[in-house]
């Protein structure tokens, strides 16, 4: 605090009170700061040494000195009413001015900690950050930072990810061990879900996977005591550090590229400073150093792929993570298993793989391998003609010896299926069949040859039924009319004269 003389406190007097300039106006003319102007007009500051100036709340100070005995912790607006009640009528913010200036509020007293240190290779310390939210397609994602440092030598690492999800804790661990080429004897959690499922004082139960974890890579995991943050200071001031020295204010295109750019800050800017605990040598030197007391990576990296069975219920797709991606259609209903990395999806059918797709991160989206759909497209054509000529054979039964002609022709019996219904529903069973034996007489089997038998028997006088031209529509395409004999309606007519 910058101590003035009398002098210029009377100037400072004089040209608020007398002459009513601003704060900022003296402040500058005066080329002081302009608290000290504040310091300097302030009415209470100005009382005789060892006199104390009357305020009207003189007579409540025992009783605030006593309420905040017993309530420290009791707020300003609360004691301005209370005291209000007792016919107090200022206002709080002289109330809170008071209780600083006679120091009526006991102050909380600082917790001291120990300087934690650690041997090279013995610890690392690990936590999540939230950086945002970054577009995906459409959508929006949540971005996280997967943080791990070496307390030793501060050498830091961070797995930028969508989720904070089991596998995504895994890949984490394994891209920051790759990055430090070895692994932590310890490593410090935070009580996060993805490690302690539950905790009642010293007992933890861990997840089960992250169990897998730490023994496929041989480190011990020490969760932080609830509440004590500060026992893993050293991975909170680097996610401090990244927010600052590196997020602030950058572009990327896409999470790829935030890696690369990561890497790039990490090795020339974070790799380069002093490190704390040898100042000789820079954080990469340091990280040198202790990469020679670390554990060895294992020979094979754990598997971090997310597996879940799945079931496509009526179309041939299963859904993850909002997605839909495409499966064989003899698939729909079987319950088959789902392995998800970051880049891929695969499922499995036993051990067998069915269906290989990239991932999607967007959301709502429909991944699909062309060959599914075109097997699918196949098998409904197929099902179509082959229903089709189930019907010709049952309605008319003279057709199976045309179609066994086609076949040892090796015609496709699809179109000549098709055709041959078509004419079925114009023209009745009597006068296709009798056009049907006709070509077979004649050796010329084919819908096209018993079509125009049929239109060259048909006498314009009779009243046969020609094709009339409908608009397409499903609901016509599908509709199915058998056509009577003339003689049941003759019959109907013959009875109703009788």
């Amino acid at each position: 605090m910058v101590v003035i003389s009398d002098e210029l406190r009377g100037r400072i007097r004089r040209l608020f009170f007398g002459e009513h300039w601003k704060v900022g106006t003296i402040a500058e003319q005066l080329g002081v700061h302009h608290e000290t102007v504040r310091r300097a007009i302030d009415t209470d500051r100005l009382v005789a040494r060892g006199q104390a100036r009357p305020s009207d709340l003189d007579p409540y100070i025992d009783f605030i000195r006593e309420t905040l005995e017993q309530h420290p912790k009791l707020t300003g607006t609360r004691l301005h009413e209370m005291v209000r009640l007792r016919g107090y009528r200022g206002s709080v913010v002289q109330l809170r001015r008071r209780i600083r200036q006679l120091g009526l509020r006991p102050t909380p007293k600082s917790e001291a900690f120990f300087r934690l240190t650690t041997l090279p290779g013995e610890q690392a310390q690990v936590d999540w950050a939230h950086f945002g939210m970054i577009p995906v397609g459409l959508y929006e994602r949540p971005l996280f930072a997967f943080v791990m440092v070496l307390s030793w030598s501060r050498a830091v690492h961070a797995y930028f990810s969508l989720d904070q999800t089991m596998p995504s804790v895994m890949r984490g661990h394994v891209d920051a061990f790759n990055a430090f080429r070895g692994v932590a004897r310890q490593i410090l959690y935070d009580n996060m879900k993805t490690v302690v499922l539950e905790r009642i004082g010293d007992a933890i139960r861990f997840h089960p996977r992250f169990l897998e974890l730490a023994a496929h890579y041989l480190f011990q995991a020490y969760p932080c005591r609830p509440g004590r943050g500060n026992e893993k200071g050293r991975v909170e001031r680097k996610i401090r550090d990244l927010r600052t020295s590196f997020f602030a204010g950058r572009r990327f295109a896409h999470l790829d590229d935030l890696r690369r750019q990561f890497n790039k800050w990490r090795d020339e800017v974070a790799y380069r400073r002093p490190c704390p605990e040898d100042p000789r040598r820079t954080v990469g030197e340091a990280l040198e150093f202790e990469r020679t007391k670390l554990l060895r990576l294992p020979e094979k990296p754990i598997d971090t792929e997310e597996v879940r069975t799945v079931v496509a219920k009526k179309q041939p797709y299963v859904s993850f993570d909002t997605n839909q991606y495409s499966i064989p259609h003899d698939l729909v209903g079987e319950p088959l298993t789902l392995a998800a990395s970051e880049t891929h999806v695969r499922i499995l059918r036993g051990d067998a793989q069915v269906a290989c797709h990239q991932r999607s991160w967007l959301k709502h989206a429909v991944v699909e391998d062309p060959s599914h759909i075109e097997a699918l497209l196949q098998f409904k054509r197929k099902a179509r003609t082959l229903k089709g000529r189930e019907r010709l054979l049952t309605e008319l039964p003279q057709a199976a010896p045309l179609l066994e002609a086609l076949a040892q022709r090796n015609e496709p019996l699809g179109p000549h299926t098709a055709a041959l219904l078509k004419l079925l529903d114009t023209y009745g069973e009597d006068i296709l069949a009798n056009a049907i034996q006709q070509a077979l007489e004649r050796d010329t089997p084919g819908a096209p040859s018993v079509a125009y038998i049929v239109e060259r028997n048909i006498d314009p006088r009779d009243p046969v039924p020609r094709p009339l031209s409908l608009l397409h529509r499903p609901q016509v395409d599908e509709l199915r009319i058998k056509n009577h004999r003339l003689e049941d309606y003759d019959d109907l007519v013959c009875d109703d004269e009788s």
